[in-house]
């Protein structure tokens, strides 16, 4: 037991002295090149304040719910699968900020963004068959002196409802230090390649809630009877109406916090214009990171099914019921990070206006499963948006 303490120990030093280095290694390099760095003004602003969004198409994968019910039927072909409903968010809107401080006199940029998005999913499905009343005669007194038509009315019907309640959301943070590298036509004037290091601290959390019922083979039962001397000839009489009534459901939340060195690559390159009169720019990026934190999950379900016999006047009875609680789940994990972006942005002076294509990848992040542990990957892709204000020329 105290080497496994020794050891979770030695990791959790190991991240720190890694970040510690990243970040040492940065404010030491910029210290350094402040020292050396020319003495005109280059007239840019020192400050930029981005604000954005970005429409995403999310990535949330997690098994389905797909209960078993003892003893009784299959779901009839003509309903859709439960499964079928239970879908996470496929979107979000996620909103963007981003802080750049670019010394003067320097090529080094200091930054801090963050990105938050949530987004929620709600289905309420219900299929059934509609059964008609049935006509048939019965006698009254218990002896078969007087035929009295009736329509027997459906007990039930044929049905299957699905409830879902599905909720996301996330949060980046990206703290980083970059210099302007200036490899060739993306050094000149006007444009940028900016490689950076830092730390990004990743968090993603869902809840799921599914409820589901279903009959999947009520019918009636029939007899035929004779009665010559009462006029009736091989008549159809309902003896009973059967049916299974099953229930089941879902509640599970899962999550994933991790932090970790990061390393990006954002490069700008002017196509048409100037900064002062409106330039048009071609922007692009990469970025990586490997993340260091802990995956949780907290799963209840269960499933009850009831019957009614085929009597007339049974009662439902429990043929079977179970309720699972798996032991909450928590495990440390390393997920790495892989993204990048492309885009156009038009400046003139201290204003700029930007769009774009982003991704970003989290490789294992979650668990989703429901009685054991399953990797899941979560990601975010899809159009951004962004306006950008420089600020102390």
């Amino acid at each position: 037991m105290s080497e496994l303490i020794n050891k979770n120990d030695n990791r959790a030093t190991i991240r720190w002295k890694l970040l510690t280095g990243v970040s040492a290694l940065a404010l030491t390099s910029y210290i350094s090149s402040a020292s050396v760095a020319r003495a005109e003004d280059s007239g840019q602003p020192q400050i930029w304040i981005e604000l954005g969004g970005q429409l995403s198409h999310l990535d949330d994968g997690q098994e389905t719910f797909a209960p078993v019910f003892p003893n009784s039927p299959a779901r009839p072909s003509i309903f859709s699968p439960s499964q079928k409903f239970e879908g996470t968010p496929l979107y979000s809107i996620d909103e963007t900020g981003k802080i750049s401080f670019e010394p003067e006199y320097s090529n080094w940029v200091f930054s801090a963004s963050i990105r938050y998005g949530r987004s929620a999913r709600k289905k309420d499905a219900h299929q059934q068959t509609y059964p008609v009343p049935t006509h048939f005669h019965f006698s009254s007194g218990g002896v078969v002196q007087t035929i009295i038509p009736y329509s027997g009315t459906p007990d039930a019907a044929r049905f299957v409802d699905t409830q879902v309640r599905n909720s996301e959301h996330h949060l980046i943070l990206d703290f980083q230090a970059g210099k302007d590298i200036g490899l060739g036509m993306f050094g000149a004037n006007d444009g940028s390649s900016v490689v950076s290091v830092g730390v990004r601290f990743a968090q993603f959390s869902s809840n799921s809630n599914i409820a589901l019922k279903s009959d999947p083979d009520w019918h009636r039962h029939y007899k035929y009877v004779n009665y010559p001397s009462a006029g009736i000839n091989n008549e159809k009489l309902v003896t009973g109406q059967l049916y299974h009534s099953n229930a089941a459901s879902i509640r599970a939340t899962r999550s994933f916090h991790g932090v970790g060195p990061s390393i990006s690559w954002n490069a700008s390159a002017p196509i048409a214009g100037n900064p002062k009169d409106g330039e048009l720019l071609f922007d692009w990026g990469v970025n990586a990171a490997l993340l260091f934190g802990r995956q949780k999950a907290l799963v209840h379900h269960q499933a009850t099914a009831q019957y009614r016999p085929a009597v007339k006047y049974g009662h439902r009875y429990v043929v079977s019921h179970y309720s699972a609680d798996p032991p909450a789940r928590a495990r440390s994990v390393t997920v790495p990070n892989l993204g990048g972006f492309a885009g156009l942005s038009f400046r003139i002076q201290d204003f700029k206006l930007s769009a774009g294509y982003r991704a970003d990848f989290f490789f294992n992040a979650v668990d989703g499963g429901i009685d054991t542990r399953k990797n899941e990957s979560r990601g975010f892709y899809g159009p951004f948006a962004s306006i950008s204000v420089g600020l102390g020329d």
